[in-house]
């Protein structure tokens, strides 16, 4: 059993804080966008973009020169809801979005024009930046996707306190179904985030003009109404920290390669790395200031792919940066704004992961596996394949590595309860059952939970979870990986189409899903449309491949291996994915062919 490797954690901030930010700064801009007489008879919501401030700085930083564009502009949804429902039947299918437009107890389905919408990560094409210099002469112009799940606030008092929405578009190349939405009355931020690369600008002053695209202007009926926003770059350094900086010592954990291994890191902690894991390709966090957003922020299992953050609004950056200045790089008055996101109990930036509770006594009477509905666990085939050596650990080895999940696509909830008695290592473990009014209404016994004491894991596992297998070439197994036993936690939205999908799961990380040492009890809960991806990174879980000889495998990965656990159907827990081995023993090489439509390795 080896541990998971952990995400970066920094630059978050609760939907609360983020709500009440956004609410003061855009809530006088939002008159001032209101789209014309012509866009106004469109059906659907009523969209506008503001820019939450006339000026921002963004830092360029020395030791990786780029620049990240969060420049505070939002879309608003007035009238109505902007709200997606995006789906693709199969892995051999394309991505089909619509629109869903709620008029009182009417609703209406508009599918967006064939080939637009091609992945889950937002609406492609959506926003163009003009960036001018101070003489005039344009120097950068791109356009950005859009995530209507971003980070957002109200723009009104009387909007609803709380987005339905999800927060946050999925990153995992196999998810199959995700729900977009800008709540009405609220504001997403049009910054990109994880998905957007930085952009080289020297340190000085310049003018961007930001707007939406004239295909979704004409699609959703935008007012052609650009934000223009002054932006200052100042050029900075990480041995030269100044106020909000992470200082010198950001330098040395996101260069790391072991820093994702490094446990649970203190909420406070301005300098976490932004690697999954050994050799995942993993995007480096930024070496960015405290509260520019630019990090990866979301738990997806520690694995390679963290899915856009919810940006930042510019308000609450610049109420941050106004408390920061004139204090130390890691003075506490200066991050009361950034330390407001994860912690224990937390995973973004904007939703809450508290922990579930387990019963207060474990089950008396008779065990019982009623006829109530039960969790459908499928597994996802492998990604984020990579070749890597033992390092230090097991040297003059060759290790095939990978990301691997298992979700839960319903009707009902995954709830596994740990019980310990006094003076045992192990606690026993027990599946829950609910009706349809979510009274529990039976249980039986399900294997145990183990403790792992090394350091970065020091959680309970409930055992035979999953297994994963190299088969050959005909599909008979050939290694087997020493991961089995795992901490249940909801990482990955995978489906949030399907029935009874919790599109604001609690249990979402390892530090509120996993226990303590000496917990008497614990839940572990894997909700419907979730998905609990691990990284398979290091020896023990992943492949040896030293001695295999080259040629094409399947990486499968098994759901309930032995069936110990409850579900509706059985016969779709395993999944397979090729690869093709070549190189030679200590410099070992790996082709991943596309999954049908997915061409993610």
């Amino acid at each position: 059993m080896m541990t998971r490797s952990q995400q970066g954690r920094t630059n978050r901030l609760t939907r609360p804080s983020i709500a009440v930010a956004a609410a003061v700064a855009v809530t006088a801009g939002v008159v001032a966008a209101a789209p014309d007489a012509k866009t106004a008879a469109v059906a659907g919501p009523k969209l506008s973009l503001i820019a939450a401030s006339k000026s921002v700085t963004l830092d360029s930083w020395k030791e990786e020169p780029g620049v990240y564009l969060d420049l505070g502009t939002y879309l608003t949804s007035e009238k109505g809801a902007f709200e997606f429902k995006v789906t693709r039947k199969s892995y051999k299918d394309p991505v089909v979005a619509s629109q869903i437009i709620r008029n009182g107890k009417k609703t209406t389905t508009k599918v967006l024009p064939a080939g637009l919408v091609k992945d889950f990560s937002g609406l492609p094409g959506f926003m163009t930046v003009d960036v001018v210099d101070a003489a005039g002469k344009s120097v950068l112009k791109k356009t950005e996707s859009f995530c209507p799940n971003n980070a957002s606030g109200r723009v009104r008092p009387d909007a609803p306190a709380n987005s339905k929405f999800p927060q946050s578009c999925p990153a995992n190349p196999f998810t199959l179904g995700s729900v977009w939405g800008v709540e009405n009355g609220w504001a997403a931020n049009t910054y990109a985030g994880y998905y957007s690369a930085p952009v080289q600008l020297a340190a000085g002053t310049y003018t961007a003009q930001i707007s939406v695209t004239k295909k979704y202007r004409d699609l959703f009926g935008i007012a052609n109404k650009p934000q223009s926003v002054k932006v200052t770059v100042r050029e900075r350094s990480w041995e030269q920290p100044e106020g909000g900086s992470r200082g010198a010592a950001a330098k040395v954990a996101s260069s790391s390669p072991h820093a994702g291994h490094a446990g649970h890191q203190a909420a406070a902690d301005p300098a976490p790395s932004g690697h999954a894991g050994h050799g995942a390709p993993a995007r480096t966090d930024a070496p960015a200031a405290a509260t520019t957003g630019a990090g990866a922020t979301f738990n997806v299992g520690h694995g390679p792919y963290p899915p856009a953050p919810p940006a930042l609004p510019w308000a609450l950056k610049k109420q941050a940066a106004e408390k920061q200045a004139g204090k130390d790089a890691f003075g506490a008055q200066g991050f009361s704004a950034a330390r407001v996101g994860d912690r224990a109990g937390q995973t973004d930036g904007s939703r809450q992961a508290p922990g579930a509770q387990p019963n207060a006594k474990r089950p008396t009477g008779k065990a019982a596996v009623p006829n109530v509905p039960k969790p459908d666990l499928r597994s996802l085939p492998a990604y984020g394949i990579t070749v890597s050596d033992g390092y230090e650990d097991v040297p003059g080895k060759d290790y095939l590595a990978f990301s691997a999940n298992v979700w839960n696509a319903g009707p009902a909830k995954l709830v596994v309860d740990g019980f310990r008695s006094p003076g045992k290592e192990l606690m026993d473990a027990y599946q829950y059952f609910y009706d349809a009014k979510g009274k529990q209404v039976g249980y039986t016994p399900t294997g145990t939970m183990e403790w792992d004491p090394r350091p970065g894991h020091e959680h309970w596992h409930f055992t035979d979870f999953a297994s994963y297998r190299l088969l050959k070439a005909d599909k008979k197994e050939t290694v087997r990986s020493g991961k089995e036993a795992f901490c249940l936690a909801n990482t990955d939205a995978v489906d949030y189409t399907v029935k009874n999908a919790n599109w604001h799961p609690s249990n979402t990380d390892l530090s509120t899903a996993c226990g303590q040492e000496n917990s008497i009890s614990v839940r572990e809960v894997l909700d419907v449309g979730s998905g609990d991806t691990y990284t398979q990174d290091l020896p023990g879980q992943s492949f040896d491949i030293t001695n295999l000889p080259n040629g094409t495998y399947y990486i499968q990965v098994l759901a309930n291996p032995e069936n110990r656990l409850k579900e509706t159907n059985h016969k779709n827990n395993s999944a397979l994915r090729k690869v093709v081995l070549g190189g030679k023993k200590g410099a070992r090489t790996v082709k991943v062919p596309a999954h049908h439509l997915v061409n993610a390795n």
